[in-house]
């Protein structure tokens, strides 16, 4: 059966909740582009993102890669003139509930993070980007989203993390030292924010737990970035485990982590994969192995057949190409599994997926809206009608 026909399906008919995250690369090269690409329905890549989520219809969706503006006006955009008009056939969906707030990404430092001679640049922000806001996140959510209640760990600072695993500078006998003291008094874990967003389903809350690591390359032998990635991924492994996140503070200064028994749903783009790329060994099976959460292994056909046609680095790898999530440069890279929904017990699962249609699906036609192909959970919310 190919995966589109198991995506067009509605949890709806099944009595769940379809939790979705999607890379959909809504970025833009300069400040304010996206808003005025969103700001007419004539943008051939916002249609096809649009068609995709119309095709999937999740419930509850995080769209990673979308720039922040500020007051919403951006998602709006996207809702009033892609969303809720019908592309390509499929019909228009509607979310009332939306979650957008500020991230780290081209937010100026001040400081030479990457040690090149010069301060500024993409490089040198909290998280890289080219001005403030690039590369952001939204939720989109069909269920109410308690913003009383949600939490956000945008400025929460990496070396209070108790054994974070702070970057080293080789040619100094001091330890993880990459980073001055300085700079570690100001350095945000998180590249761009880590959001705990409860989303009411009938009478119960779900916790969604939404980020984007930054990417664990495009540095040196310090591997900088690397280690980033697998404490921005620690993070959420902590926050939901018991006894393990009394370090934690939020935005507003409360700390701690995750009620115990909440259920929870972990989504992102977490730039690692379990077995291959260059990310730190274990950093996703961190999370994938923290009491509770639930892998459910989501699949797709046209994973295993670009693997097969694209060739390359493909040939190479250990994991499973039938579980990748992002079609990335075949000659060093590959394809990989970075994307994950992650839900939590007592929330029980029903189905899984990425959309990645086979060449002879009609709906192939969709897979180069990002570099990244969404991927879904279906859920049953015990207490939650």
């Amino acid at each position: 059966m190919p995966a589109v026909a198991v995506a067009d399906a509605s949890p709806a008919r099944l009595g769940g909740v379809r939790f979705a995250t999607f890379n959909a690369s809504l970025n833009r090269d300069t400040e304010g582009q996206l808003l005025k690409d969103l700001s007419t329905p004539d943008d051939p890549q916002a249609r096809k993102v649009a068609e995709v989520l119309q095709r999937v219809r999740p419930d509850v969706v995080l769209l990673n890669e979308f720039d922040f503006v500020e007051g919403g006006r951006a998602v709006d955009a996207f809702r009033r003139n892609y969303l809720e008009i019908g592309q390509g056939g499929a019909q228009p969906v509607h979310y009332p509930h939306v979650w957008t707030a500020p991230v780290n990404t081209g937010v100026p430092s001040g400081f030479d993070l990457n040690k090149d001679g010069r301060v500024g640049g993409g490089d040198d922000a909290w998280g890289f980007g080219l001005f403030p806001g690039q590369y952001g996140m939204v939720v989109l959510s069909r269920h109410p989203i308690d913003a009383a209640a949600a939490r956000t760990f945008q400025n929460f600072r990496w070396r209070d993390m108790p054994g974070a695993l702070l970057p080293d500078d080789a040619s100094t006998p001091r330890p993880n030292d990459w980073y001055s003291d300085e700079v570690l008094a100001r350095f945000p874990l998180s590249s761009k924010s880590h959001w705990d967003l409860p989303v009411r389903v009938g009478g119960r809350s779900v916790h969604f737990l939404v980020s984007h690591p930054t990417p664990p390359t495009f540095d040196g032998p310090e591997d900088r970035n690397g280690r980033r990635n697998h404490d921005e991924i620690r993070f959420w492994a902590d926050y939901v485990r018991p006894g393990r996140a009394d370090y934690v503070y939020d935005d507003a200064g409360r700390r701690g982590g995750l009620p115990v028994g909440a259920p929870f749903v972990v989504a992102g783009d977490q730039n690692a994969d379990p077995l291959d790329g260059d990310s730190v060994d274990g950093a996703i099976n961190q999370l994938r192995h923290a009491p509770r959460v639930i892998d459910l292994f989501p699949v797709s056909t046209g994973a295993a057949e670009a693997a097969v046609l694209q060739g390359g680095a493909n040939a190479r790898h250990r994991g499973p190409s039938f579980l990748d999530t992002g079609d990335f440069d075949d000659r060093s890279v590959g394809n990989l599994r970075v994307d994950w929904v992650l839900p939590s017990r007592p929330l029980l699962p029903l189905r899984s997926g990425v959309f990645w249609p086979p060449r002879e699906d009609p709906l192939s036609r969709l897979n180069d809206a990002s570099d990244h192909h969404l991927v879904w959970v279906d859920l049953l919310v015990p207490g939650g009608r």
